[in-house]
């Protein structure tokens, strides 16, 4: 803010000059006091002048009793999760109420190095929400895969020293911070150096290591699943994030750990949310409705997405209603239905009834747009060499980015070769290096995904991000990857060896560059192909489960291009089951 903004400010605040503008017959969310109360909110300069009192302004907003309410804050989540750019992730999101979000673009970063974290920055200028970025901490996630790109601590020093970036993302290598392993503490001795908060990523870490976790710094964790972690985290002083996206759904039952010694500590948080997600269900809006059909007060569901998330991410000039605060605000018709009606973000009207009304633009993709780099692949790559021992299957779990392990007994031809049977619910699954052609690749088994025929293939994997694919034959497998291969990324549905649905990723193979309406239609497709023609339950989000089956930091059994790996034991396994197993 200039100097005159202040002084234009503390004269509209003081009733000297008239306000830009005053919103008047508000019922106003109070996050500080807990409580809701009528009056005019002044706005001057983008930011709050004052509250309460009768003030005079050149534009007059009448709410005629609705809901104000500061502008939501989501402390962790992925753009890339949503399909769509940092500019479209704004024109969708903001409607929502989402003003402001603290993104980890690990995805990209991943896939493209640092470049890729220099598209995000540049295309999030072009957006009205204030999309802030973390330096992804562990690039790649883990020693047991192939990315695009590694990250060293030297190279993540400018952007924390000269505060491009909020801090260190998810320390998904959990497993290297209790370790002591010199990569991590290097990057965590970074953070404090700059004195940056450090993101958690630890699920079903208890006991000595989550107190080493914790010791090292770090301030939060995504990744309860259990109302028992979560209160470990919070007796380690983290806070703790309340994730409900598109298919990590962990809000309900993680609710029953807020009360009001702990609801300070507790955010709301999507992780992963796709844009076909937040324009049917909504973001944080979404959240916060939950929230209150479980019976939580409005009030303390609101404080989670505002000022709890402002004061964790050191964001001190917004997430309440109050003087000198930014102008980030949101309408909403009632606190039960929480419909948003409108979003405003530094003093300006930026969404009404769910339109995004400020012109998008676009940053150039150039520099992120070619990311399928595969060597040619055999006509046998995908064979098996089984000798008739039962198989570990890696075996999905609707709605969570857990896995576990199925032991299963299948069959197999003369050679040795996997053959799929219908009625056992178990097909092949393969990742492929595909940054640098290396030829890396690994074939294993799934159990639970429920493909019955065809086959997919993806370049989301989290978080190498190569090519994952299933299906019920290698043949059909070949065809979903070279048709993937040829679009330059996204999503590819074959059957009977012709392709039949498609999503394009041209943004790194992660996100598309066109408008989410067109990337909603083209989800919309694969997910009807894939439950009508493919036959894959609708309780699997077939895009979304799949691009976790290579998540080498989350367990329990995932498979990347360098083996089947068991997250618990950090060890690779083999897919045949000794007999002393």
């Amino acid at each position: 803010m200039k100097k005159t903004e202040l002084k234009h400010l503390i004269d509209v605040a003081a009733g000297r000059v008239p306000a830009d503008v005053v919103i008047r017959n508000a019922q106003i969310v109070d996050v500080f006091l807990g409580t809701i109360r009528r009056g005019d909110v002044a706005l001057a300069a983008g930011y709050i002048a004052g509250i309460g009192e009768r003030y005079e302004g050149q534009q007059v907003v009448d709410l005629a009793g609705r809901f104000l309410l500061p502008g939501l804050i989501d402390a962790h989540i992925h753009v890339e999760s949503s399909y769509v750019s940092p500019e479209e992730f704004s024109r969708i999101f903001v409607p929502c109420g989402t003003t402001t979000a603290l993104c980890d673009p690990h995805e990209i970063v991943n896939v493209a190095g640092l470049k890729g974290l220099e598209y995000m920055e540049q295309a999030a200028k072009l957006a009205k929400m204030d999309i802030r970025y973390l330096m992804p901490s562990c690039v790649p996630s883990t020693p047991f895969e192939h990315a695009g790109a590694n990250l060293s601590a030297l190279d993540m020093e400018p952007a924390l020293k000269n505060g491009t970036v909020d801090g260190l993302a998810e320390l998904m290598n959990y497993v290297g911070v209790v370790n002591n392993d010199d990569k991590m503490i290097d990057e965590v001795m970074l953070a404090k150096k700059y004195h940056r908060r450090i993101d958690g990523h630890a699920p079903q870490v208890f006991g000595k290591l989550l107190n080493a976790y914790a010791a090292a710094g770090v301030a939060n964790d995504h990744e309860c699943s259990t109302v028992q972690e979560a209160k470990d985290r919070l007796a380690c002083g983290m806070y703790v994030l309340l994730r409900q996206g598109t298919t990590e759904h962990d809000l309900k039952n993680l609710l029953p750990v807020v009360n009001p010694q702990t609801a300070r500590h507790c955010l709301l948080a999507g992780d992963d949310v796709q844009a076909v997600t937040a324009m049917k269900l909504g973001h944080l809006n979404n959240s916060i409705r939950i929230c209150i059909e479980q019976g939580l007060s409005p009030i303390t569901a609101i404080q989670m997405a505002t000022l709890n998330a402002a004061e964790y991410c050191g964001l001190n000039d917004r997430g309440a209603i109050a003087p000198g605060r930014r102008a980030d605000l949101v309408v909403v018709d009632d606190l039960r239905s929480f419909h948003v009606e409108q979003t405003w973000i530094l003093g300006e009207k930026v969404a009404q009834d769910g339109q995004y009304l400020p012109k998008v633009q676009r940053y150039p993709i150039d520099a992120v747009a070619t990311s399928m780099h595969v060597k040619p692949l055999a006509s046998d790559c995908f064979k098996l060499h089984l000798t008739g021992k039962p198989v570990r299957t890696i075996k999905v779990i609707p709605g969570e980015v857990l896995t576990d392990e199925a032991i299963r007994q299948v069959s197999h031809d003369e050679t040795g070769d996997f053959v799929y049977d219908q009625s056992q619910d178990v097909v092949k699954l393969a990742v492929i290096e595909r940054h640098h052609a290396t030829g890396k690749m690994c074939t294993a088994l799934v159990s639970g995904y429920g493909i019955k025929h065809g086959a997919i293939a993806i370049s989301i994997g989290h978080d190498s991000h190569n090519i994952m694919t299933a299906g019920v034959s290698d043949s059909e497998m070949l065809a979903a990857v070279a048709e993937l291969i040829k679009q330059g990324g996204g999503v590819v549905m074959v059957k009977d060896q012709k392709p039949i649905a498609r999503m394009a990723l041209p943004i790194a193979g992660l996100m598309s560059d066109q408008p989410a309406e067109q990337v909603v239609a083209a989800q919309n497709q694969i997910n009807q192909t894939a439950y009508q023609e493919l036959r894959i339950p609708e309780n699997i989000d077939p895009v979304m489960s799949l691009s976790f089956l290579p998540l080498a930091v989350i367990p329990k059994l995932k498979l990347t291009d360098e083996g089947l790996f068991d997250v618990a034991n950090g060890r690779f396994v083999t897919l045949e089951v000794d007999d002393q197993a």
